[in-house]
């Protein structure tokens, strides 16, 4: 590395997971530079191999950096570093705040590590390659980025500064995730109440509501109040400080069924209007063990596709990461593959058929139609389809990275809807936090269009020993 570079202050040292999760990393240290061990290249090579979500940024990742090598005149001039460009097309949007340079490792710098971390394995070697880089530069602060926490413990124990990849990161903090919820001031129709216009069309109330209160609402966003006088709407449209809102419809009411499903509290009515809207084309909902995520959008799903007619079928699908220990080869075809993992649409159908009512014929007749209706699908084999009026739920979809969530949601043609479950305090995936779950970035991202609904369902309704469990363990 050239002492050219001692006019920059920050050098940022890439661990292999950073490129392996954001192959356009490179792009997004703005004015920094960047440095990759040479341990990193060959962990890139050895990861490049396969289909999964992985190898794929690793590929992206090197076309990336074989770009940036065709700039250069001479070999020498890897040495001074490679100008990162101002505007990069990354296939996902431009990105155009890098102004650094990246560095490879073009020497040997070795340096010590204590005798309990030898130098043979990638990580330390990495850890290696930071200590050097801080006594050859001791005007930079230099930074070692890496998605492992581990790596990051043994970094700052031995003096190193370690970092997180924050780029990925939706939110600072999940608790300002937007709840799909507003709770309206107990004062709210003393000082609205008088510039407000109310009709009913198509036996639907609306009301206009002009303030600054309405300014703070969202699309589709789901209003109430507590007390005697319960009042539930919908904000249909927004502009600047007048929106317009709806009056829910009540399904907790047993003559009010949706498919001899009735909502238990406030957020489950509200999730079955939002998904039982076909002006809402993508619906998600989050929630803790036992809330009726699952139960609630197979209801809606089967009332829409058998009895309205509005959908041709319903497709479900998950992320496959267990629980335990993985069991291994499953044999058959792609359905019979999933239907391990499709245990809560099996525990939820027993629910919604009623096997109790009209006898084994009835049940098998039930089932069987069902099973036409209903399609289980792999994740492994979105890429590249189109649906067209399906009813797609995408179940524990906190275990989605946000590029998949992408690729998923792109796959809708006309008049397709996309519902995603999932509780973010349950992720599986390797280095996907709350704040980085492809849920938690579509909640983000889609809060403000008009044609999407979310709310978060805060009540437990299993049993009480769920309810207790959830509380005390």
């Amino acid at each position: 590395m050239s002492k050219k570079s001692s006019v920059y202050k920050r050098l940022f040292v890439l661990d292999t997971n950073v490129l392996m999760h954001d192959p356009t990393a490179i792009f997004r240290f703005q004015e920094h530079d960047i440095y990759l061990p040479m341990i990193v290249l060959e962990e890139l090579d050895s990861a490049k191999k396969g289909l999964s979500e992985v190898a794929r940024n690793v590929r992206q990742a090197t076309r990336f950096l074989d770009d940036l090598l065709e700039q250069i005149e001479r070999p020498e001039d890897i040495n001074q570093g490679l100008p990162l460009p101002a505007t990069v097309n990354t296939g996902n949007g431009e990105v155009n705040d890098a102004s650094g340079r990246l560095f490879f490792q073009t020497q040997e710098l070795s340096i010590s590590l204590p005798e309990a971390l030898p130098g043979q394995k990638p990580d330390n070697s990495i850890l290696s390659t930071a200590m050097a880089l801080q006594e050859v530069h001791p005007d930079h602060t230099v930074t070692l980025v890496s998605k492992d926490i581990n790596l990051r413990i043994k970094a700052t124990v031995l003096g190193i500064h370690a970092e997180d990849y924050y780029n990925d990161k939706v939110l600072d903090d999940v608790d300002l995730l937007y709840k799909g919820s507003f709770e309206l001031p107990p004062d709210f129709w003393e000082t609205h109440g008088e510039a407000m216009d109310s009709w009913s069309e198509g036996g639907r109330t609306f009301y206009r509501v002009s303030g600054p209160l309405a300014k703070e609402w969202y699309p589709n966003q789901c209003l109430y109040t507590e007390g005697e006088n319960n009042f539930e709407a919908l904000v249909r449209r927004r502009e600047d400080e007048t929106a317009i809102i709806e009056l829910v419809q009540d399904y907790r009411s047993s003559n009010h069924t949706v498919w001899g499903i009735s909502a238990r509290n406030r957020e489950q009515n509200f999730a079955l209007n939002l998904l039982l809207d076909p002006e809402v084309d993508f619906v998600t909902l989050l929630g803790m063990a036992g809330t009726g995520k699952t139960l609630l959008t197979l209801a809606a799903g089967l009332t829409q596709t058998l009895e309205t007619k509005l959908y041709r079928e319903i497709i479900m699908t998950r992320v496959t990461v267990p629980l335990g220990e993985d069991i291994g080869f499953l044999p058959g075809t792609e359905e019979e593959k999933m239907t391990p993992w499709m245990g809560a649409l099996m525990d939820n159908l027993e629910v919604l058929t009623k096997p109790d009512m009209g006898g084994e014929w009835a049940r098998a007749v039930t089932n069987d139609m069902l099973h036409n209706r209903i399609k289980i699908r792999s994740l492994n084999f979105m890429r590249g389809r189109t649906f067209l009026n399906k009813f797609i739920i995408i179940d524990e979809a906190q275990n989605l990275t946000s590029k998949q969530m992408k690729t998923l949601i792109t796959r809708a043609g006309p008049g397709t809807k996309f519902v995603c479950l999932g509780n973010i305090a349950q992720i599986d995936t390797p280095y996907l936090t709350e704040t980085t779950s492809g849920l938690t970035y579509a909640v983000d991202h889609f809060k403000a269009w008009e044609h999407s609904g979310h709310i978060t369902l805060l009540r437990g309704e299993r049993s009480r020993l769920a309810d207790f469990a959830s509380g005390v363990l």
